[in-house]
């Protein structure tokens, strides 16, 4: 295959298959032809002529009668443009034998036998053999090209339909893949992630129970109600995953957190923190509330793993129409030793559900040495 084979096929300019055109160019040459027939025609030959020309404006609405209406003129001044045009539309509109046989029989007809009529009206010699031939191939030559232009439009039309099929069944098999991976999906989250939370809640109730510290009952207790709030989040994405039909509209994904938690969650991260909470007396859409707070959380969250000991800062604060979030923590005094597996998706998740809501998030290290995220969530997307 040569480079040339490989470039795709030109198009021809949009204005070169404009239906205007293909309706008035058929016109514009049977006028032509018209004309250069009838040179030395009387008035109404020629106007017989004019009218098989002007007919082909309605030619695809009425496909039959405009053929009738270019046969006066080619029998009286042998015009041949506008009936073969005319044949053509019988065979792409009207495609049936019972149609299209007689139209094309009737041209060779007309065409053959033409006025004045000869006396012999049919001699036997070369000539009228000849004349018969072109007749005959002058009707059913458009016909046949009209019969292939319409079987190419119903070709294109079902390969089209077979392309849109296709695709649905394309569909179709990637979403039930994507079931199936869901499915599996859930079996492990139930299986291994929740089974692992369960021992973490038992324990802990086990040593809130047993201990005499009071702050290690607490953290205990702490340590408890976060599994089992974490069980009580993952059993409904478990449900989710394993759902077939996806979730319902009106079916939450997880218990929905608002602004008006994010205190709690401040007090419950375990960090030294200050937080500035002013998001306005606008009401902001609950799927902005809840970004803005899964914003706070995994920054939270990442400062436990790597910076427990920095001081925090958290602001909330209504600009205009934008909701920012800012979470910054100061430069660690001690790098922990040990820090939590963390896998880098938090980040990315956050970013996407900010620009899914038509806002941004940023985050980067600070020139003191600390982390800062920042969100700016707009209030337009619900």
């Amino acid at each position: 295959m040569t480079a040339a084979d490989q470039l795709p096929p030109r198009r021809l300019p949009a204005w070169c298959t404009a239906p205007w055109l293909m309706v008035l160019l058929p016109v514009l040459y049977s006028l032509m032809d018209a004309a250069l027939v009838s040179r030395d025609s009387t008035w109404w030959q020629v106007t017989l002529s004019v009218l098989a020309a002007v007919a082909l404006f309605w030619r695809r609405r009425f496909p039959v009668t405009v053929l009738l209406l270019t046969m006066p003129g080619t029998w009286v001044e042998a015009i041949w443009l506008a009936p073969i045009t005319a044949v053509y539309t019988v065979a792409t509109e009207r495609p049936r034998a019972t149609v299209l046989f007689p139209c094309a029989a009737l041209f060779t007809l007309v065409d053959f036998f033409h006025w004045p009529l000869p006396n012999p009206v049919i001699e036997l010699s070369r000539n009228t053999a000849l004349d018969a031939i072109q007749a005959v191939m002058l009707s059913a030559g458009p016909a046949a090209t009209g019969l292939l232009s319409r079987t190419r439009r119903e070709l294109a039309a079902r390969l089209d339909e077979l392309t849109r099929g296709q695709e649905r069944e394309s569909r179709l098999l990637a979403e039930r893949v994507l079931i199936s991976e869901r499915g599996r999906l859930a079996r492990e989250m139930h299986d291994v992630v929740s089974h692992q939370v369960s021992l973490i809640s038992i324990q802990a109730g086990a040593l809130q129970v047993s201990t005499t510290d009071p702050a290690a009952a607490t953290t205990a207790r702490t340590i408890r109600e976060l599994s089992v709030r974490t069980l009580d989040e993952l059993r409904q994405m478990v449900g989710v995953l394993r759902s077939t039909g996806g979730p319902r509209p009106d079916a939450p994904l997880a218990p929905q957190p608002r602004l008006a938690d994010l205190p709690r969650l401040i007090a419950e991260s375990g960090l030294t923190a200050d937080s500035e909470l002013n998001p306005g007396d606008r009401p902001w859409p609950e799927a902005v509330e809840r970004a803005a707070y899964r914003t706070v959380q995994e920054a939270l969250t990442n400062i436990t793993k790597y910076a427990p000991e920095a001081v925090v800062h958290v602001r909330v604060r209504a600009k205009g129409r934008r909701l920012r979030v800012e979470v910054r923590n100061e430069a660690p005094p001690v790098r922990p030793a040990e820090t939590l597996p963390g896998g880098g998706h938090g980040l990315v998740g956050l970013r996407e559900r900010a620009q899914l809501l038509g806002g941004t998030l940023t985050a980067g290290p600070t020139q003191d040495g600390g982390f800062e995220v920042r969100a700016d969530l707009p209030a337009g997307q619900s």
